[in-house]
Protein backbone atom coordinates (compact mmCIF):
# COMPACT_ATOMS: atom_id res chain seq x y z
CA UNK A 1 0.00 0.00 0.00
CA UNK A 2 1.48 3.59 -0.87
CA UNK A 3 2.51 5.85 2.08
CA UNK A 4 -0.37 7.60 2.48
CA UNK A 5 -3.31 5.03 1.73
CA UNK A 6 -1.09 3.26 4.24
CA UNK A 7 -1.95 6.88 6.01
CA UNK A 8 -5.40 6.90 6.09
CA UNK A 9 -6.02 3.08 6.61
CA UNK A 10 -4.19 3.47 9.59
CA UNK A 11 -5.99 6.24 11.05
CA UNK A 12 -9.02 4.40 10.81
CA UNK A 13 -7.81 1.57 11.93
CA UNK A 14 -6.52 3.52 15.47
CA UNK A 15 -10.21 5.38 14.96
CA UNK A 16 -12.30 2.37 14.88
CA UNK A 17 -9.88 0.00 17.41
CA UNK A 18 -8.22 2.32 19.61
CA UNK A 19 -10.04 5.58 20.21
CA UNK A 20 -12.90 6.04 22.74
CA UNK A 21 -14.08 8.51 24.59
CA UNK A 22 -14.28 7.92 28.59
CA UNK A 23 -12.83 9.20 31.24
CA UNK A 24 -9.44 7.77 32.02
CA UNK A 25 -6.16 7.76 34.38
CA UNK A 26 -3.34 8.44 31.67
CA UNK A 27 0.40 7.09 32.27
CA UNK A 28 1.17 10.83 33.37
CA UNK A 29 -1.11 10.67 36.18
CA UNK A 30 -3.32 13.30 34.18
CA UNK A 31 -7.14 12.85 34.15
CA UNK A 32 -8.47 12.50 30.38
CA UNK A 33 -11.45 12.64 28.82
CA UNK A 34 -10.48 10.37 25.89
CA UNK A 35 -7.85 7.58 25.15
CA UNK A 36 -6.01 6.26 22.21
CA UNK A 37 -4.81 2.24 23.28
CA UNK A 38 -2.92 2.15 19.83
CA UNK A 39 -2.27 -1.56 20.89
CA UNK A 40 -5.46 -2.52 19.96
CA UNK A 41 -4.90 -1.37 16.59
CA UNK A 42 -1.57 -2.20 15.81
CA UNK A 43 -1.00 -5.08 17.01
CA UNK A 44 -3.42 -6.87 14.35
CA UNK A 45 -1.52 -8.33 11.17
CA UNK A 46 -3.09 -5.50 9.20
CA UNK A 47 -2.21 -2.61 12.03
CA UNK A 48 1.18 -4.20 12.34
CA UNK A 49 2.27 -3.91 7.93
CA UNK A 50 0.35 -0.26 8.19
CA UNK A 51 2.35 1.32 10.99
CA UNK A 52 5.80 -0.17 9.91
CA UNK A 53 5.13 1.74 6.61
CA UNK A 54 3.94 4.66 7.87
CA UNK A 55 6.59 5.46 10.74
CA UNK A 56 8.95 4.49 8.52
CA UNK A 57 8.09 7.16 6.10
CA UNK A 58 7.73 9.67 8.66
CA UNK A 59 11.28 8.65 9.61
CA UNK A 60 12.68 10.47 6.79
CA UNK A 61 11.62 14.07 7.92
CA UNK A 62 14.38 13.62 10.93
CA UNK A 63 18.03 13.16 10.84
CA UNK A 64 19.18 9.70 9.40
CA UNK A 65 19.72 6.66 11.90
CA UNK A 66 21.09 3.72 12.63
CA UNK A 67 18.25 2.16 14.69
CA UNK A 68 14.58 3.15 16.15
CA UNK A 69 14.09 2.55 19.58
CA UNK A 70 10.38 1.50 21.06
CA UNK A 71 9.69 2.55 24.32
CA UNK A 72 8.44 -0.23 27.10
CA UNK A 73 5.22 -1.43 25.95
CA UNK A 74 3.56 0.46 23.45
CA UNK A 75 6.76 1.57 21.32
CA UNK A 76 8.34 -2.01 21.18
CA UNK A 77 5.61 -3.14 18.23
CA UNK A 78 6.48 0.15 16.39
CA UNK A 79 10.01 -0.87 16.79
CA UNK A 80 9.70 -4.33 15.50
CA UNK A 81 6.82 -3.22 12.44
CA UNK A 82 9.71 -0.56 10.69
CA UNK A 83 12.42 -2.71 11.34
CA UNK A 84 10.84 -5.79 9.33
CA UNK A 85 9.45 -3.25 7.07
CA UNK A 86 12.91 -1.26 6.60
CA UNK A 87 14.57 -5.01 6.45
CA UNK A 88 11.54 -5.33 3.46
CA UNK A 89 12.95 -2.29 1.66
CA UNK A 90 16.56 -2.77 1.42
CA UNK A 91 16.87 -0.42 4.11
CA UNK A 92 17.72 -2.44 7.28
CA UNK A 93 17.46 -0.36 10.67
CA UNK A 94 17.48 -2.74 13.71
CA UNK A 95 15.38 -2.86 16.35
CA UNK A 96 15.61 -1.64 19.95
CA UNK A 97 13.99 -1.48 22.78
CA UNK A 98 13.77 0.76 26.12
CA UNK A 99 12.50 -0.73 28.80
CA UNK A 100 11.45 1.92 31.76
CA UNK A 101 13.27 -0.56 34.50
CA UNK A 102 16.28 -2.66 34.07
CA UNK A 103 15.56 -6.31 34.71
CA UNK A 104 15.72 -7.39 37.93
CA UNK A 105 17.42 -11.12 36.24
CA UNK A 106 19.21 -12.55 33.56
CA UNK A 107 20.90 -9.50 31.48
CA UNK A 108 19.33 -6.97 33.64
CA UNK A 109 18.93 -4.66 30.86
CA UNK A 110 17.80 -1.63 30.51
CA UNK A 111 17.72 -1.63 26.24
CA UNK A 112 17.38 -4.88 24.18
CA UNK A 113 18.75 -5.46 20.91
CA UNK A 114 21.58 -2.74 20.77
CA UNK A 115 24.16 -5.09 21.51
CA UNK A 116 25.19 -4.49 17.83
CA UNK A 117 24.92 -0.92 17.96
CA UNK A 118 28.53 0.69 18.10
CA UNK A 119 28.69 3.76 20.40
CA UNK A 120 27.96 7.02 18.46
CA UNK A 121 25.48 4.93 16.70
CA UNK A 122 21.85 7.43 15.61
CA UNK A 123 18.48 5.81 17.28
CA UNK A 124 15.26 7.70 16.46
CA UNK A 125 12.50 6.89 19.20
CA UNK A 126 9.37 5.87 18.44
CA UNK A 127 6.30 6.09 20.66
CA UNK A 128 2.92 5.03 20.63
CA UNK A 129 1.10 8.20 22.12
CA UNK A 130 2.52 11.50 23.57
CA UNK A 131 0.86 13.58 26.28
CA UNK A 132 3.56 15.06 28.29
CA UNK A 133 6.60 13.81 26.85
CA UNK A 134 7.82 12.37 30.25
CA UNK A 135 8.40 8.32 29.00
CA UNK A 136 10.71 9.90 25.45
CA UNK A 137 12.71 11.97 27.24
CA UNK A 138 13.39 8.81 29.69
CA UNK A 139 14.30 6.73 27.28
CA UNK A 140 16.82 9.36 25.21
CA UNK A 141 18.12 9.85 28.58
CA UNK A 142 18.88 6.02 28.52
CA UNK A 143 19.76 5.87 25.27
CA UNK A 144 22.33 8.49 25.63
CA UNK A 145 23.76 7.20 29.11
CA UNK A 146 24.45 4.13 26.69
CA UNK A 147 26.58 6.46 24.26
CA UNK A 148 24.20 6.36 21.25
CA UNK A 149 22.87 9.81 19.46
CA UNK A 150 18.84 10.62 19.54
CA UNK A 151 18.05 11.74 15.75
CA UNK A 152 14.50 12.58 17.11
CA UNK A 153 11.17 10.66 17.71
CA UNK A 154 8.18 9.64 15.57
CA UNK A 155 5.07 9.12 17.40
CA UNK A 156 1.68 7.57 16.25
CA UNK A 157 -0.45 10.28 18.26
CA UNK A 158 0.38 13.34 20.10
CA UNK A 159 -2.20 14.37 22.23
CA UNK A 160 -1.61 18.13 22.20
CA UNK A 161 -1.01 18.21 26.20
CA UNK A 162 2.79 19.42 25.99
CA UNK A 163 4.63 16.82 25.22
CA UNK A 164 5.96 18.62 21.80
CA UNK A 165 6.89 21.46 23.60
CA UNK A 166 8.99 19.46 26.38
CA UNK A 167 10.58 16.78 23.58
CA UNK A 168 11.51 19.94 21.40
CA UNK A 169 12.83 21.90 24.68
CA UNK A 170 15.40 18.86 25.08
CA UNK A 171 16.55 19.44 21.77
CA UNK A 172 14.99 16.64 19.80
CA UNK A 173 12.58 16.79 16.60
CA UNK A 174 9.20 15.75 17.10
CA UNK A 175 7.70 13.83 14.14
CA UNK A 176 3.73 12.74 15.01
CA UNK A 177 1.40 11.39 12.24
CA UNK A 178 -1.84 11.88 13.92
CA UNK A 179 -2.63 14.61 16.84
CA UNK A 180 -5.73 15.03 19.19
CA UNK A 181 -7.39 16.96 16.31
CA UNK A 182 -7.51 14.42 13.86
CA UNK A 183 -9.71 12.05 16.47
CA UNK A 184 -11.69 15.35 18.29
CA UNK A 185 -11.85 17.75 15.82
CA UNK A 186 -12.24 21.51 17.22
Amino acid sequence: MAGSAARARLFELLRTRSFERKRVILASGRESDFFIDCKQAVLTAEGHALVGEAMLDALAQLPACDAVAGVELGGCPLASAVALTSFQRGTPLDAVYVRKDAKDHGSRRTLEGNTRLAAGARVAILEDVVTTGGSTLKAATKLRDAHYIVAGVVALVDRLEGGREAIENAGLKLEALYTRADFIPA
